[in-house]
């Protein structure tokens, strides 16, 4: 059975699939948190449809009046 690799999704190093690579798909920690940190900052983002998030949420809610 051949090894499978893939290319880190941070630096592009390849990465062993296995479970002697912790971090996988990256290739360290560090790699793993500079991408925490992209999506954490909204570098990251899934794309969606520009009223969808209206259309999630736009069921009947209580309204509370304060």
């Amino acid at each position: 059975m051949s090894q499978m690799t893939v290319d880190c999704p941070t630096c592009g190093a390849p990465v062993e699939w296995s479970a002697a690579s912790p971090n996988r798909p990256f290739c360290s920690d560090r790699c793993k948190l500079i991408d925490l940190g992209a999506w954490a900052s909204e570098e990251h983002k899934i794309p969606v449809a520009p009223d969808a998030e209206d259309e999630m949420f736009s069921g009947d809610f209580p309204h509370n009046e304060h």
